[in-house]
Protein backbone atom coordinates (compact mmCIF):
# COMPACT_ATOMS: atom_id res chain seq x y z
CA UNK A 1 0.00 0.00 0.00
CA UNK A 2 1.38 3.58 -0.74
CA UNK A 3 1.81 5.61 1.35
CA UNK A 4 -1.33 8.09 0.29
CA UNK A 5 -3.39 5.22 0.23
CA UNK A 6 -2.31 4.73 3.72
CA UNK A 7 -3.28 8.57 4.71
CA UNK A 8 -6.67 7.82 2.68
CA UNK A 9 -7.34 4.81 4.82
CA UNK A 10 -6.93 7.21 8.41
CA UNK A 11 -9.06 9.34 6.90
CA UNK A 12 -12.00 6.91 6.05
CA UNK A 13 -11.38 5.80 9.74
CA UNK A 14 -12.09 9.77 11.02
CA UNK A 15 -15.40 10.02 8.37
CA UNK A 16 -16.59 6.13 9.54
CA UNK A 17 -16.39 7.77 13.30
CA UNK A 18 -18.21 10.53 12.38
CA UNK A 19 -21.10 9.26 11.23
CA UNK A 20 -19.72 10.52 7.36
CA UNK A 21 -20.36 8.45 4.37
CA UNK A 22 -17.66 10.38 2.20
CA UNK A 23 -15.50 13.28 2.75
CA UNK A 24 -15.16 16.14 -0.33
CA UNK A 25 -11.71 17.20 0.46
CA UNK A 26 -11.17 20.62 -1.55
CA UNK A 27 -7.49 22.08 -0.09
CA UNK A 28 -5.11 21.56 -2.48
CA UNK A 29 -2.41 20.71 -0.27
CA UNK A 30 -4.91 18.49 1.66
CA UNK A 31 -5.53 16.87 -1.79
CA UNK A 32 -1.57 16.44 -2.59
CA UNK A 33 -0.99 14.32 1.33
CA UNK A 34 -3.91 11.90 0.30
CA UNK A 35 -2.91 11.51 -3.49
CA UNK A 36 0.90 12.99 -4.65
CA UNK A 37 -1.46 15.40 -6.95
CA UNK A 38 1.34 18.67 -7.29
CA UNK A 39 -1.00 20.50 -9.94
CA UNK A 40 -3.30 23.18 -9.66
CA UNK A 41 -6.64 21.93 -10.09
CA UNK A 42 -7.62 18.68 -7.92
CA UNK A 43 -10.28 17.64 -5.39
CA UNK A 44 -10.77 14.41 -3.83
CA UNK A 45 -13.83 12.44 -2.77
CA UNK A 46 -12.99 9.61 0.01
CA UNK A 47 -15.41 7.24 0.78
CA UNK A 48 -15.72 4.98 3.78
CA UNK A 49 -16.79 2.21 1.29
CA UNK A 50 -13.24 2.47 -0.27
CA UNK A 51 -14.26 4.01 -3.68
CA UNK A 52 -12.35 6.95 -3.89
CA UNK A 53 -12.41 9.50 -6.96
CA UNK A 54 -10.07 12.16 -8.26
CA UNK A 55 -11.20 15.04 -9.59
CA UNK A 56 -9.33 17.72 -12.42
CA UNK A 57 -9.71 18.89 -15.54
CA UNK A 58 -8.08 18.32 -18.82
CA UNK A 59 -5.08 19.76 -18.24
CA UNK A 60 -3.66 17.70 -15.85
CA UNK A 61 -5.17 13.98 -17.19
CA UNK A 62 -1.60 12.67 -17.80
CA UNK A 63 0.12 13.95 -14.52
CA UNK A 64 -3.19 12.62 -12.25
CA UNK A 65 -2.43 9.40 -14.24
CA UNK A 66 0.90 9.05 -13.19
CA UNK A 67 0.83 10.80 -9.86
CA UNK A 68 -2.79 9.49 -8.93
CA UNK A 69 -2.52 5.92 -10.39
CA UNK A 70 -4.45 3.74 -7.53
CA UNK A 71 -7.86 6.26 -7.66
CA UNK A 72 -10.71 6.64 -10.06
CA UNK A 73 -10.25 9.80 -11.80
CA UNK A 74 -13.05 12.30 -12.69
CA UNK A 75 -12.04 14.36 -15.56
CA UNK A 76 -13.72 17.72 -15.41
CA UNK A 77 -13.17 21.84 -15.60
CA UNK A 78 -15.79 22.04 -12.47
CA UNK A 79 -14.25 19.72 -10.59
CA UNK A 80 -16.11 20.50 -7.28
CA UNK A 81 -19.24 20.26 -8.62
CA UNK A 82 -18.45 17.07 -10.54
CA UNK A 83 -17.30 15.53 -7.41
CA UNK A 84 -20.42 16.77 -5.81
CA UNK A 85 -22.77 15.13 -8.12
CA UNK A 86 -20.86 11.97 -8.26
CA UNK A 87 -21.77 11.77 -4.27
CA UNK A 88 -25.28 12.28 -5.07
CA UNK A 89 -25.28 9.52 -7.60
CA UNK A 90 -23.45 7.23 -5.08
CA UNK A 91 -26.45 7.87 -2.82
CA UNK A 92 -24.03 9.43 -0.37
CA UNK A 93 -26.12 10.22 2.76
CA UNK A 94 -23.38 12.50 4.92
CA UNK A 95 -21.21 14.56 2.96
CA UNK A 96 -17.86 16.11 5.07
CA UNK A 97 -16.70 19.05 3.54
CA UNK A 98 -13.74 21.28 4.86
CA UNK A 99 -15.20 23.83 6.08
CA UNK A 100 -12.19 25.71 6.17
CA UNK A 101 -11.12 25.68 2.85
CA UNK A 102 -14.92 26.79 1.16
CA UNK A 103 -16.05 30.44 1.12
CA UNK A 104 -19.27 30.89 1.51
CA UNK A 105 -20.16 31.51 -1.40
CA UNK A 106 -18.39 28.20 -2.35
CA UNK A 107 -20.28 26.28 0.11
CA UNK A 108 -23.68 27.93 -1.66
CA UNK A 109 -22.85 26.69 -4.78
CA UNK A 110 -22.06 23.30 -3.18
CA UNK A 111 -25.09 22.76 -1.79
CA UNK A 112 -26.80 23.84 -4.86
CA UNK A 113 -24.91 21.78 -7.02
CA UNK A 114 -26.17 18.78 -4.44
CA UNK A 115 -29.84 19.78 -4.57
CA UNK A 116 -29.57 20.30 -8.38
CA UNK A 117 -28.75 16.68 -8.71
CA UNK A 118 -30.82 15.03 -6.63
CA UNK A 119 -31.38 14.07 -3.34
CA UNK A 120 -28.68 16.43 -1.56
CA UNK A 121 -27.12 14.68 0.93
CA UNK A 122 -26.95 16.11 4.53
CA UNK A 123 -23.40 18.49 4.99
CA UNK A 124 -20.97 18.11 7.66
CA UNK A 125 -18.00 20.04 8.55
CA UNK A 126 -14.71 18.10 9.24
CA UNK A 127 -12.65 21.01 9.88
CA UNK A 128 -9.32 20.05 10.27
CA UNK A 129 -9.12 16.54 9.95
CA UNK A 130 -6.62 16.21 7.80
CA UNK A 131 -4.57 18.87 8.97
CA UNK A 132 -4.61 16.59 12.08
CA UNK A 133 -3.16 13.86 10.15
CA UNK A 134 -0.17 16.26 8.59
CA UNK A 135 1.05 17.27 11.88
CA UNK A 136 2.51 13.75 12.35
CA UNK A 137 4.82 13.17 9.45
CA UNK A 138 6.52 9.64 8.09
CA UNK A 139 10.16 8.88 7.67
CA UNK A 140 9.26 10.13 3.58
CA UNK A 141 8.23 13.49 4.86
CA UNK A 142 11.20 13.96 7.47
CA UNK A 143 13.72 12.93 4.92
CA UNK A 144 12.69 16.00 2.89
CA UNK A 145 12.20 18.24 5.49
CA UNK A 146 16.08 17.23 7.02
CA UNK A 147 17.25 17.98 2.77
CA UNK A 148 15.48 21.58 2.94
CA UNK A 149 16.78 22.35 6.34
CA UNK A 150 20.51 20.83 5.07
CA UNK A 151 19.68 23.38 1.81
CA UNK A 152 19.31 26.22 3.94
CA UNK A 153 22.02 25.74 6.11
CA UNK A 154 24.44 25.44 3.74
CA UNK A 155 23.41 28.45 1.62
CA UNK A 156 24.10 30.81 4.76
CA UNK A 157 27.51 29.17 5.13
CA UNK A 158 28.65 30.02 1.73
CA UNK A 159 27.18 33.44 1.76
CA UNK A 160 29.07 34.11 5.19
CA UNK A 161 32.25 32.22 3.85
CA UNK A 162 32.16 34.67 0.67
CA UNK A 163 31.87 37.95 2.83
CA UNK A 164 28.24 38.98 1.62
CA UNK A 165 27.30 39.70 4.79
CA UNK A 166 29.04 43.24 5.40
CA UNK A 167 28.72 46.94 5.99
CA UNK A 168 27.74 48.61 3.08
CA UNK A 169 25.16 46.20 1.35
CA UNK A 170 21.96 46.30 1.59
CA UNK A 171 19.34 44.16 3.19
CA UNK A 172 17.63 43.25 -0.01
CA UNK A 173 20.85 42.63 -1.82
CA UNK A 174 21.66 40.24 1.06
CA UNK A 175 18.09 38.54 0.80
CA UNK A 176 18.16 38.06 -2.88
CA UNK A 177 21.43 36.34 -2.93
CA UNK A 178 19.98 34.09 -0.18
CA UNK A 179 17.58 32.99 -1.93
CA UNK A 180 19.17 32.36 -5.33
CA UNK A 181 21.82 30.75 -3.57
CA UNK A 182 18.79 28.14 -2.12
CA UNK A 183 17.59 27.77 -5.46
CA UNK A 184 21.18 26.96 -6.83
CA UNK A 185 21.68 24.38 -3.70
CA UNK A 186 18.23 22.50 -5.18
CA UNK A 187 15.63 24.30 -3.21
CA UNK A 188 12.20 24.12 -5.71
CA UNK A 189 11.13 27.92 -4.13
CA UNK A 190 11.65 29.48 -0.59
CA UNK A 191 9.79 28.58 2.08
CA UNK A 192 8.29 31.97 2.83
CA UNK A 193 9.68 35.67 2.17
CA UNK A 194 13.36 36.02 3.55
CA UNK A 195 13.47 38.27 6.20
CA UNK A 196 16.28 40.09 6.69
CA UNK A 197 16.35 42.75 9.10
CA UNK A 198 19.48 45.29 10.44
CA UNK A 199 20.19 47.93 12.92
CA UNK A 200 16.78 48.89 14.56
CA UNK A 201 15.14 47.19 11.83
CA UNK A 202 16.06 43.85 13.48
CA UNK A 203 13.65 44.64 16.83
CA UNK A 204 10.84 44.45 14.14
CA UNK A 205 9.64 40.10 14.34
CA UNK A 206 8.58 39.94 10.48
CA UNK A 207 10.47 43.13 9.22
CA UNK A 208 10.29 43.18 4.47
CA UNK A 209 14.44 43.58 3.59
CA UNK A 210 14.56 47.44 1.87
CA UNK A 211 17.62 49.55 0.91
CA UNK A 212 18.85 50.22 4.71
CA UNK A 213 22.19 49.33 4.58
CA UNK A 214 24.45 46.93 7.34
CA UNK A 215 26.76 48.48 9.36
CA UNK A 216 29.28 47.95 11.58
CA UNK A 217 28.03 47.48 15.17
CA UNK A 218 24.26 46.44 14.29
CA UNK A 219 22.52 43.30 14.70
CA UNK A 220 21.50 41.43 11.55
CA UNK A 221 18.45 39.29 11.52
CA UNK A 222 18.09 36.32 8.56
CA UNK A 223 14.84 34.41 8.88
CA UNK A 224 14.76 32.35 5.73
CA UNK A 225 13.74 28.64 4.36
CA UNK A 226 14.25 26.15 1.42
CA UNK A 227 11.61 24.43 -0.07
CA UNK A 228 12.32 20.79 -1.24
CA UNK A 229 9.64 18.27 -2.56
CA UNK A 230 7.05 20.40 -0.96
CA UNK A 231 8.45 20.37 2.59
CA UNK A 232 9.55 23.86 4.41
CA UNK A 233 12.46 24.49 6.44
CA UNK A 234 12.39 27.56 8.57
CA UNK A 235 15.91 28.86 10.52
CA UNK A 236 16.49 32.52 11.79
CA UNK A 237 20.04 33.41 13.31
CA UNK A 238 21.38 36.74 14.56
CA UNK A 239 24.55 37.90 13.87
CA UNK A 240 26.43 41.24 14.46
CA UNK A 241 28.40 43.12 12.36
CA UNK A 242 32.30 43.98 12.99
CA UNK A 243 31.78 43.99 16.81
CA UNK A 244 29.15 43.24 19.54
CA UNK A 245 28.10 45.74 22.50
CA UNK A 246 27.98 44.60 25.89
CA UNK A 247 23.96 44.64 25.61
CA UNK A 248 23.91 42.72 22.24
CA UNK A 249 25.66 40.23 23.92
CA UNK A 250 23.36 40.11 27.23
CA UNK A 251 20.49 40.37 25.08
CA UNK A 252 21.46 37.04 22.66
CA UNK A 253 22.74 34.87 25.52
CA UNK A 254 19.35 35.33 27.29
CA UNK A 255 17.54 34.42 23.86
CA UNK A 256 20.08 31.37 23.33
CA UNK A 257 19.36 30.45 26.99
CA UNK A 258 15.38 30.84 26.19
CA UNK A 259 16.03 28.98 23.48
CA UNK A 260 17.41 25.81 24.51
CA UNK A 261 14.97 25.56 27.26
CA UNK A 262 12.08 25.27 24.41
CA UNK A 263 14.13 22.97 22.75
CA UNK A 264 14.50 20.66 25.88
CA UNK A 265 10.92 21.20 27.13
CA UNK A 266 10.07 19.13 23.53
CA UNK A 267 9.38 15.91 24.80
CA UNK A 268 5.47 13.72 23.20
CA UNK A 269 2.74 14.49 25.21
CA UNK A 270 4.07 17.93 26.43
CA UNK A 271 1.31 20.46 26.38
CA UNK A 272 2.41 23.04 23.76
CA UNK A 273 1.22 25.87 25.93
CA UNK A 274 3.83 24.87 28.96
CA UNK A 275 6.66 24.03 26.25
CA UNK A 276 6.02 27.81 25.51
CA UNK A 277 5.96 28.67 28.93
CA UNK A 278 9.46 26.99 29.18
CA UNK A 279 11.16 29.34 27.00
CA UNK A 280 8.99 32.39 27.77
CA UNK A 281 9.81 31.83 31.57
CA UNK A 282 13.36 32.55 30.98
CA UNK A 283 12.87 35.79 29.09
CA UNK A 284 10.22 37.37 31.52
CA UNK A 285 12.63 36.68 34.74
CA UNK A 286 15.37 38.75 32.92
CA UNK A 287 13.13 41.61 32.67
CA UNK A 288 11.83 41.32 28.79
CA UNK A 289 9.14 39.97 28.91
CA UNK A 290 6.81 42.41 27.12
CA UNK A 291 9.48 42.21 24.48
CA UNK A 292 8.78 38.81 22.98
CA UNK A 293 5.87 39.55 21.65
CA UNK A 294 4.90 36.38 19.66
CA UNK A 295 4.72 31.96 20.22
CA UNK A 296 7.24 30.14 20.71
CA UNK A 297 7.02 27.53 17.56
CA UNK A 298 4.56 26.09 15.14
CA UNK A 299 4.63 22.53 13.27
CA UNK A 300 6.21 23.16 9.66
CA UNK A 301 5.62 20.83 6.56
CA UNK A 302 3.78 21.43 3.57
CA UNK A 303 2.84 24.17 4.25
CA UNK A 304 5.60 26.95 6.58
CA UNK A 305 2.85 27.73 9.53
CA UNK A 306 1.25 24.29 10.05
CA UNK A 307 -0.56 22.17 13.33
CA UNK A 308 0.81 22.32 16.08
CA UNK A 309 0.77 26.27 17.46
CA UNK A 310 3.23 26.40 19.94
CA UNK A 311 2.41 29.44 22.12
CA UNK A 312 -0.14 30.97 25.28
CA UNK A 313 -3.03 29.88 22.58
CA UNK A 314 -2.19 26.78 21.33
CA UNK A 315 -3.90 23.59 22.15
CA UNK A 316 -3.10 19.77 22.40
CA UNK A 317 0.02 17.54 22.87
CA UNK A 318 3.18 17.08 20.63
CA UNK A 319 3.18 13.77 19.45
CA UNK A 320 6.67 11.57 17.93
CA UNK A 321 7.05 12.43 14.80
CA UNK A 322 5.74 16.45 14.83
CA UNK A 323 8.20 19.07 12.56
CA UNK A 324 8.05 22.32 14.61
CA UNK A 325 10.07 25.59 14.96
CA UNK A 326 11.46 27.42 18.27
CA UNK A 327 12.14 30.37 17.87
CA UNK A 328 11.63 32.79 21.09
CA UNK A 329 13.08 36.47 20.34
CA UNK A 330 13.30 39.90 22.42
CA UNK A 331 12.89 42.68 20.37
CA UNK A 332 13.72 46.05 21.78
CA UNK A 333 12.57 49.36 19.91
CA UNK A 334 14.53 51.81 17.90
CA UNK A 335 17.76 49.44 19.06
CA UNK A 336 17.12 46.21 17.60
CA UNK A 337 16.48 42.76 18.44
CA UNK A 338 17.51 38.64 18.58
CA UNK A 339 15.58 35.67 17.62
CA UNK A 340 17.29 32.31 17.45
CA UNK A 341 14.92 29.43 15.22
CA UNK A 342 15.56 25.92 14.45
CA UNK A 343 13.37 23.39 13.09
CA UNK A 344 13.03 19.98 15.08
CA UNK A 345 11.51 16.93 14.68
CA UNK A 346 9.89 15.41 18.39
CA UNK A 347 10.71 11.64 19.11
CA UNK A 348 10.68 9.64 22.18
CA UNK A 349 13.69 10.65 22.84
CA UNK A 350 15.49 13.60 22.71
CA UNK A 351 14.27 16.19 19.50
CA UNK A 352 15.98 15.35 16.29
CA UNK A 353 17.41 19.19 14.88
CA UNK A 354 17.36 19.46 11.64
CA UNK A 355 19.03 23.16 11.29
CA UNK A 356 22.42 22.56 12.18
CA UNK A 357 23.74 26.25 11.36
CA UNK A 358 26.11 27.34 15.22
CA UNK A 359 23.67 29.34 17.09
CA UNK A 360 27.18 30.60 19.28
CA UNK A 361 26.67 34.83 18.54
CA UNK A 362 28.73 34.87 15.07
CA UNK A 363 30.56 38.38 14.97
CA UNK A 364 31.54 38.98 11.14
Amino acid sequence: MSRAAARRDALRVVAGERGLDAVLVTNLLNVRYLTGFTGSNGALLVSTSGADLFGTDGRYTTQAGTQVPDVGLLVDRATVSALAREAVRRGVGRLGYESHDLTVDGLAALEKVLADAGTAPELASVRRAVEAQRAVKDDDEIESLRRACAVADQALAELAAEGALRPGRTELQVGRELDARMLTLGAESVSFETIVATGASSAIPHHRPDATELRDGDFLKLDFGATVDGYHSDMTRTVVLGHAADWQREIYELVAAAQAAGRAALAVGADVVAVDAAARQVIADAGHGEHFSHGLGHGVGLEIHEAPVIGPLGAGRLAAGMAVTVEPGVYLPGHGGVRIEDTLIVTDDAPELLTLTSKELLVL
